[in-house]
């Protein structure tokens, strides 16, 4: 992408609503603009960190074995009337009625829609287990939307829903989450941690948000520091192995972590000093296995290898992939700007032409651009003719993970610079290595 006719609104000032920094970043790079109160447009650079998160979302969750599918936003409130959650919920959700008078709302979950979803077309215990999940607009009215996209009103949301015979069969589907979720945080740059959290509104007696560690989080955590260390499962997971996936499990709860919420001050202070944490952190996912919570008052059973029919055990699994943006940006940045892990990056690269112009530097600069477009390497080039201290800070506020610099002096010699965003480091190559080096990395 050429940046003269790319759409990536600069900020020189920071905008004085942002109190953390991912909002202040999100809004000077351009990523995102606030429409209302917790309501937001995702600009071009924005949208495409945005369809990475999912991209990476989408690879984890159906190597698990989950079947993505979409639901609508709008639902008819009789659902939630069937399950008794329709008054309970509270003012959070956002009530409406159609033209014909009748009550809808724009949901803020889906836990009603998918159980009439399978309820409708799985009749036996032959077509378990089944993981259905889709990434969808959510609202949610909050009270006090804050911190940019972290905690807004409409947000994105991947939210899986696990369809069991029994209680057995519902934690192993609540294990293959867990050791997803864990590979997708990982493949984002983060280390999130398994904590035990209250079930909210949602129910449910078994329940763990994914935490990362930040001084900007919005709550107080505790945990092992060990945590830190843990191995996160490998590609070559098997997700229909029972007691591996238990295995895994079971060592990334074997140590003390717990939200504020559920925090035992006792059990925290039993575990020696200097391997306590206590910190801020962001929550980035959030799992819970539920029962037979909305398969019973909702009709959803299946007849079981008894000749009997059963209610099905359930459990759902959010990410918040408009969440996840800025708490990658919060765990990754410094004071010049955003430092994005590759896999999330909106361009892997930006090629910057220090005298747009100038057939030297114009020509090592198509040169380098053709060759990585030719590689798949997403790149910007930065063919602007603006000042080179305005490219260069634009370059580290964006936060490509490698620059590409040109300039005449160095394109004389048949070389160019290559700066890596998050060391610092800088080499001097040939144009050919460069693109090499860029292809490679």
């Amino acid at each position: 992408m050429r940046l003269s006719r790319f759409f990536m609104p600069i900020l020189k000032e920071n905008p004085k609503e942002a109190e953390i920094v991912s909002h202040r970043l999100m809004l000077r790079a351009g990523m995102i603009k606030q429409n209302s109160s917790g309501i937001y447009t995702w600009l071009p650079l924005g949208k495409r960190v945005l369809d990475k998160v999912n991209a990476i979302i989408r690879e984890e969750q159906n190597r698990s074995g989950a079947v993505e599918l979409l639901m609508p936003t709008l639902q008819s409130a009789e659902l939630w009337q069937e399950s008794g959650r329709y008054d309970a919920y509270g003012k959070e959700m956002l009530r409406i009625k159609d033209r014909q008078d009748r009550p809808m709302l724009y949901g803020p979950t889906n836990e009603e829609m998918i159980t009439d979803v399978f309820r409708s077309y799985v009749k036996s215990y032959k077509d378990l287990p089944l993981n259905l999940y889709h990434i969808q607009l959510k609202f949610r009215d909050e009270i006090r939307p804050r911190f940019g996209t972290m905690r807004s009103r409409e947000f994105l949301m991947k939210d899986a829903y696990s369809f069991d015979l029994d209680r057995e069969s519902a934690e192993h589907a609540y294990n293959r989450m867990f050791a997803a979720y864990l590979r997708t945080f990982s493949r984002m740059g983060l280390r999130a941690i398994p904590m035990r959290a209250d079930t909210g509104p949602i129910g449910g007696n078994l329940s763990h948000e994914f935490i990362i560690l930040a001084e900007t989080g919005e709550s107080e955590v505790f945990c092992h520091k060990d945590f830190l260390n843990f191995d996160i499962p490998d590609v070559d997971t098997n997700f229909d192995d029972v007691a591996g996936l238990r295995g895994i499990f079971d060592k990334w709860t074997s140590l003390y972590a717990a939200t504020s919420e559920m925090h035992d001050a006792d059990a925290f202070d039993a575990i020696p000093e200097g391997e306590r944490l206590s910190a801020r952190g962001i929550e980035v996912g959030h799992i819970f296995y539920f029962g037979t919570k909305y398969s019973e008052p909702l009709g959803a059973k299946v007849q079981g290898p008894d000749g009997k029919e059963h209610p099905v055990h359930m459990g759902s699994y959010g990410i918040g992939p408009t969440r996840l943006v800025p708490a990658i940006i919060e765990a990754s940045h410094d004071e010049n700007g955003i430092i994005w892990p590759k896999a999330v990056a909106p361009f892997e690269a930006i090629i910057i032409n220090m005298k747009a112009g100038d057939a030297g530097c114009d020509g090592a600069c198509e040169q380098i651009y053709t060759a990585l477009r030719n590689a798949g390497v997403d790149a910007l080039y930065d063919d602007t003719d603006d000042r080179a201290g305005t490219k260069f800070a634009t370059a580290d506020l964006i936060g490509a993970p490698l620059q590409i610099i040109a300039g005449p002096r160095s394109v004389a010699n048949g070389e160019v610079e290559v700066k890596d965003r998050k060391t610092g480091a800088r080499e001097t190559l040939t144009v050919e290595a460069a693109i090499a080096r860029v292809t490679a990395n």
